[in-house]
């Protein structure tokens, strides 16, 4: 079978090692280096039009940025795929994997001629994408009135996986839709509780991790997702719950808004103890911002919210250095840029990471951080 991922993203990158597994593949993306990481036996494609030639199935996992001015996603990426895919490959079916509105699929399938257009929605983590490929939590396909064809491609992903006992749920347009912005929307939620409990913790002298532990230990709440930060970032949480709370526009609600807003008041009270600290510690501090990147493993700092720390800290008028090896620039944001550790660690009066690791084992006095936990 002939398999096309156009947009090679963490999603598209691990769904095209994925399909590469048992059929053939061919990939497309607008910044050509991605392409060069894959696989040997992957097609790289200079253009949309070559990588969907013949194909069976095309996957479509481009970047749908959400718009401060719209205060929605931009879809246009995908619009243009689905253009194309109109034009040049009509018959194949078309999986739309990008996180879209809800609403979306209705007027695309409306729009554009294409014998099958589906969504199905991935959950997967930045750090770990091809493992949560091969062991799924489940296989959601969004359809409308195919429910043979969305079936067979259903079968195809959870044959693909290493994990058979896979679910597998038919849903309209819609549902599918929002099952990817709840899904992430609760994430976010989880992550907020425990940010927010944190920061009552941390106001009152208390000890956060044995609250948390003693409240996670209740089966009906677990362990995941309950490690504090400085707040919720990275490629989904921040976009999708305001997609979704875009989408609230005219539903009676009062959490979703709060999810939303809750982030930025995290981050605010972070900074607040940040700027405090650093001046108890000197008249005169130099606040060393270690890594912008929001975990260990990621190599981006897409809506990362050390970036909004850092412009809060600025706001107070304080001395902010970074070290991020990430950046080759000697600035960032008007902001000077260690590119040695060593230098970075001593100069720092006081040290802000979000997430702990060995480079910071000898300086931990110095460190200001809500990883409580020390996950890796």
């Amino acid at each position: 079978m002939s398999i096309s991922v156009i947009g090679i993203g963490y999603v598209g990158g691990a769904l095209a090692r994925l399909f590469a597994r048992k059929h053939q593949v061919r990939v497309f993306d607008i910044d050509p280096p991605k392409t060069k990481s894959l696989p040997e036996g992957i097609i790289a494609c200079e253009t949309v039009d070559e990588a969907i030639q013949g194909a069976d199935y095309i996957l479509i996992a481009v970047p749908t940025d959400y718009d401060e001015k719209t205060h929605c996603f931009d879809t246009s990426s995908v619009d243009n795929v689905l253009q194309a895919i109109e034009e040049h490959a009509p018959h194949a079916t078309a999986v739309i994997k990008s996180t879209i509105p809800v609403g979306y699929m209705e007027q695309a399938d409306n729009k554009y001629r294409i014998d099958a257009l589906f969504f199905s929605p991935e959950f997967l983590r930045e750090t770990s994408a091809l493992k949560d490929c091969l062991h799924p939590s489940r296989i959601i396909v969004g359809h409308r009135g195919q429910k043979e064809k969305a079936t067979e491609f259903a079968e195809i992903m959870k044959e693909l996986a290493d994990e058979k006992d896979v679910p597998i749920l038919l849903t309209g347009y819609r549902e599918a839709e929002a099952i990817k912005l709840f899904s992430n929307t609760y994430l976010a939620l989880r992550v907020s509780y425990f940010n927010e409990l944190d920061t009552f913790a941390m106001l009152h002298h208390m000890d956060a991790a044995d609250i948390i532990q003693g409240v996670c230990y209740d089966p009906r709440i677990g362990q995941g997702y309950n490690n504090p930060s400085f707040g919720y970032g990275g490629y989904c949480l921040p976009k999708d719950t305001k997609q979704l709370l875009n989408n609230f526009s005219s539903v009676p609600q009062n959490l979703i808004e709060a999810i939303v807003r809750s982030n930025d008041t995290r981050k605010k009270a972070v900074a607040e103890r940040i700027v405090e600290e650093a001046k108890r510690r000197s008249p005169s501090p130099t606040i060393g911002i270690y890594r912008l990147v929001m975990k260990q493993g990621s190599d981006n700092f897409r809506q990362s919210a050390v970036i909004d720390l850092l412009a809060l800290l600025l706001a107070a008028d304080l001395k902010v250095q970074i070290y991020e090896p990430k950046i080759d620039a000697d600035i960032f944001q008007g902001v000077p840029v260690c590119h040695t550790l060593d230098s970075f660690l001593g100069s720092s009066t006081l040290i802000v990471a979000n997430r702990l690791d060995g480079n910071l084992k000898d300086v931990l006095g110095k460190v200001f951080t809500r990883d409580l936990f020390h996950e890796e």
